[in-house]
């Protein structure tokens, strides 16, 4: 499957009205990363904040990171920056999904976008007074892994399924 050209009708948008339509299904995809993961770090930093490690299973622990930088706390300091990015990027791809006729492609698309708008929030509005001056809030722990959150496995996971996807060839 091509992300612009879906193989059945069940994976195609509504062509009827295909600019809202497609927008609509990658931003209500967008909208539910962006709500889960907000949901999320709200509840990190309120039951995480002491700084205890919270066992889950295995390797999986929640334990409370704030991150000023990049991926993996690369550039620290670049905050504004990447949050500028990052909006940019969601601008983009939600517009570039107007273009996109499977519904799968759309959905990966939104969860790419949600999870930038969710970090974006982070770097605009929590732990620093002032707009773009906040961290974002990461809190899942594998030991093994950088600390990360939801909008960070949303852009991640959406990031592989749309290239998966859109290289995908018709049979």
């Amino acid at each position: 499957m091509d992300c612009l050209v879906a193989e059945s009708r069940s994976e195609r948008a509504d062509e009827s009205d295909p600019q809202s339509r497609r927008v609509g299904i990658a931003a209500a995809a967008a909208s539910a990363i962006l709500i889960v993961d907000q949901v999320t770090k709200t509840w990190a930093q309120s039951d995480l904040a002491d700084g205890r490690l919270q066992d889950v299973v295995g390797p999986l622990h929640f334990r409370l990171v704030h991150n000023s930088g990049s991926a993996f706390g690369i550039g620290n300091g670049l905050g504004p920056f990447i949050a500028v990015v990052a909006v940019m990027a969601a601008g983009g791809l939600l517009w570039y999904s107007r273009k996109i006729v499977s519904i799968p492609c759309l959905v990966a698309l939104g969860t790419i976008t949600g999870g930038a708008l969710g970090n974006f929030l982070d770097r605009a509005f929590r732990n620093e007074p002032g707009f773009l001056s906040g961290a974002v809030v990461d809190f899942i722990d594998l030991t093994w892994w950088p600390v990360f959150n939801i909008a960070d496995m949303a852009i991640a996971l959406g990031g592989v399924a749309f290239v998966l996807l859109a290289s995908r060839t018709a049979s």
